[in-house]
């Protein structure tokens, strides 16, 4: 296994947002690869600045306007999160005649960030997100460890299963040790931890903040406005659910997802892959994978949804194009086919086409518009979407 990746998909994404816009901001959870993808970035007048580091954060301190405005080309700021009071002082430099920088914001996201600098830098910021490898990265050979290791670099590269449990339990120790109270988490790290294996179990399910309180004792809106942290973090995706007048009972409540698959297993306990499919929770850990593929790869971050009724019919994702919607359905079977939930689907939200996702190879038509789609092939189909 090689112990570099080439990531040309995003960084080409990265370089197009840098030519647009004064300032671009780089979010993703820690460890994903975000420094890496900076110094991959091919700029003779780069300048880096780890405002982790208490030598880069004093000269930023103490005089951030004198330090930055000398400064030509790239100028990277790493950790940025840290330092808020930056992005007004980078509203004033990004406005000179003619740019004669550029900046790039790396940031463990939180929804203070994103906020401050959409405030700060409107019609100046340009956001792009990174989270870890998809299988466009590291190969349809490699899908099954991707899902069972997760797509944080050093986590898939690891040498072999037991390393890769090792590195995904002490980055959750770290977050729960010290990034928790940095995003405004107050709970004991046991009772977070305690928090964050509850959502683990219900991954891919409706989430009731009410419920989920109730089991570490907090009140329905801090822990509702916990979930919005780790969402905000990466770390789970609130989904939420799609309204239509179809005359039914809709599900109104939003589905929760621990967002990289080996961070779930981490969580559950699942140490190996035989441990994983031989676990309860195996469709959900596989739906939940392929779902962070499909918004990943169709650029659906704001536009993904799911739509459920009273009655049990159900849709696994739910996007938009062009006024057209189309439907996803995320399967762990070698021979997918067609029910009558998926027939429900199509016929009261109006799908122009319906996705059965599937660990297979091939793609192939299941009936009129309701496609058996590799996870591969999700890339591709985004083209023509």
């Amino acid at each position: 296994m090689s112990a570099f990746i080439q990531r040309s998909r995003v960084l080409d994404e990265l370089q197009r947002a840098l030519k647009r816009s004064p300032v671009v901001a780089l979010l993703g959870p820690r460890q994903c690869g975000k420094t890496t993808l900076a110094h991959q970035l091919a700029d003779s007048d780069r300048h880096f600045f780890d405002l982790d580091s208490s030598l880069d954060r004093q000269a930023l301190s103490a005089a951030p306007e004198r330090t930055l405005t000398p400064l030509r080309g790239l100028v990277v700021l790493d950790e940025v999160q840290t330092m808020p009071q930056l992005l007004p002082v980078l509203r004033v430099l990004s406005d000179r005649p003619g740019t004669p920088a550029r900046f790039l914001l790396l940031g463990s996201a939180s929804p203070d960030l994103i906020r401050g600098a959409a405030e700060s830098l409107a019609g100046r910021v340009a956001f792009v997100r990174l989270s870890g490898f998809d299988v466009s990265e590291t190969g349809e050979e490699s899908a099954a460890r991707l899902w069972e290791r997760g797509g944080f670099p050093r986590s898939y590269l690891a040498e072999n299963d037991a390393g890769s449990f090792s590195w995904r339990q002490d980055f959750i120790e770290t977050f729960l040790s010290r990034d928790a109270a940095r995003f405004g988490i107050t709970l004991p790290p046991e009772g977070l931890r305690r928090f964050w294996t509850m959502l683990a179990h219900l991954h891919g399910g409706s989430l009731n903040t009410s419920e989920l309180g109730r089991a570490v004792s907090l009140d329905q809106k801090t822990a509702s406005r916990y979930v919005d942290i780790l969402a905000g973090a990466f770390l789970v995706r609130r989904l939420p659910p799609w309204f239509e007048n179809t005359g039914k009972r809709l599900m109104k409540a939003p589905k929760i997802y621990v967002r990289d698959s080996g961070l779930l297993h981490a969580l559950l306990g699942l140490r190996t892959p035989a441990e994983i499919r031989s676990h309860p929770r195996l469709g959900a850990s596989w739906e939940g994978f392929a779902l962070e593929h499909a918004v990943g790869l169709l650029s659906a971050e704001r536009d993904a949804y799911f739509w459920g009724t009273h009655g049990g019919a159900e849709l696994d994702l739910l996007i938009t194009r062009g006024g057209a919607k189309y439907g996803f359905e995320f399967k762990f079977t070698d021979a997918p086919a067609t029910t009558k939930s998926m027939r429900v689907a199509m016929t009261d939200l109006l799908l122009k086409r319906l996705f059965v996702v599937y660990p297979g190879t091939r793609r192939f038509e299941l009936d009129d518009d309701l496609i058996a789609l590799p996870l591969t092939g999700l890339l591709e189909e985004s083209a023509r979407l």
